[in-house]
């Protein structure tokens, strides 16, 4: 029977440092070779046969590129969690060559926790949503500069203006708001530019998110459309959690999924004494984002119209009767918090958590209906 051969990779943009772990013997490095693909089925080639090699290599900025190429070669690769990589405290050097050793001998132990990898379809819908994150978060970043310029100038809108970013308020500025001082007035037009160029390039990229909904495949498009069922769950919301969870059925109860998201409480216990803090904030940051601003809706009485009554429109019963029943509990529980002198981030966080569980009960039902996936949680 042929041994199994544990390989850790550090992988960086132009280099791979690679260590060799024996099933049940030494762990040597082989050195640092080029992160090309030639190079790497040399390397492969190298080891053995494919199928008795076990590869590891740490989540980071080269993405899964990697993963995706060790996988067509017939190599069995898993993406590892940076964070939960055992670390000895006494140790106070690090070395590529000590990292791919590490890895190779923690992953023949059994101590790293591998990430779910997602396919090509997920990962470009999930850059797709990143990239309409990032102009959001530009779009506040320009508006800022607009409004503190003016503010420095003693600009203020006359009071029919009642509101920011309204055309109203983009009309003032563009009509009423002018400098004596050539090199003001360009610093002006140059923020009200930035302003609108960010406006449309969301436009742009919720269009395009729409599209790439509609050629989703049908167990995906199928879990966005019936996430929108919840309240404070529009279509970017939706599309973010299927993003950046994939197939929600590979966590095995909602309990794993409150985890995942880092909304749960942070613990330090020992012998009697039971010590929780604040959330732990060790799971995915886009998601609890979402699930956070979409938690503050349920401070409001359960209510059934407009948008959200649209949203429900040819869904089946089940997915609303959980939809309702998530508007009682989570408006219920918000009330009981704020009688308790909660303080409101505290209660939407606690709201979110319990959210995520009405999440996982609308996915894993629609998912049932389509053949099931592989995915692995983390």
């Amino acid at each position: 029977m042929s041994k199994i051969r544990f390989v850790g990779l550090d992988v960086h943009a132009d280099t791979i440092a690679v260590a060799v772990a024996e099933q049940g013997g030494e762990v040597r490095p082989l050195g640092v070779i080029p992160n090309r693909l030639e190079v790497i089925r040399k390397l492969v080639a190298r080891l053995g046969p494919a199928k008795n090699l076990k590869v590891c290599y740490e989540a980071g900025p080269t993405g899964y590129v990697l993963y995706w190429q060790l996988t067509a070669l017939g190599v069995a690769c898993e993406v590892i969690a940076p964070s939960l990589v055992p670390v000895k405290a006494g140790d106070r050097v690090k070395t590529d060559r000590r990292d791919a050793v590490k890895l190779a001998r923690s992953y023949r132990a059994g101590d790293l926790t591998p990430v779910w990898v997602p396919d090509a379809t997920h990962e470009a819908l999930r850059d797709l949503v990143r990239a309409r994150e990032d102009a959001r978060q530009d779009q506040m970043r320009a508006r800022h500069r607009l409004n503190k310029f003016l503010l420095r100038h003693g600009q203020r809108p006359p009071a029919d203006v009642k509101k920011s970013w309204t055309q109203k308020y983009m009309t003032w500025i563009k009509e009423q708001v002018h400098f004596e001082q050539p090199a003001l007035e360009a610093t002006l037009l140059d923020y009200v530019h930035e302003v609108e160029h960010m406006a449309e390039r969301i436009q742009r990229l919720e269009k395009a998110i729409t599209e790439a909904i509609e050629k989703l495949p049908p167990a995906m498009r199928a879990v966005v459309e019936a996430l929108q069922a919840l309240r404070g769950v529009a279509q970017i919301t939706a599309v973010t959690v299927v993003a950046e969870l994939g197939t929600l059925s590979r966590f095995p109860s909602p309990r794993q999924l409150m985890g995942y998201s880092g909304l749960t409480s942070s613990e330090y216990s020992s012998g009697n004494r039971i010590q929780r803090g604040s959330i732990s904030k060790t799971g995915n940051a886009h998601l609890r984002r979402v699930i956070i601003e979409s938690a503050w809706s349920y401070q409001h009485r359960p209510w059934v119209g407009g948008f959200l009554r649209k949203r429900q429109q040819g869904l089946e019963q089940e997915v609303k009767d959980i939809a309702w029943k998530a508007q009682w509990r989570l408006h219920t529980r918000y009330k009981k918090l704020a009688a308790a002198n909660k303080k409101k981030p505290q209660i939407v966080a606690a709201v979110g958590r319990e959210l995520l569980g009405f999440i996982w009960a609308i996915a894993v039902k629609t998912e049932r209906k389509f053949p099931p996936c592989t995915a692995r949680a983390a």
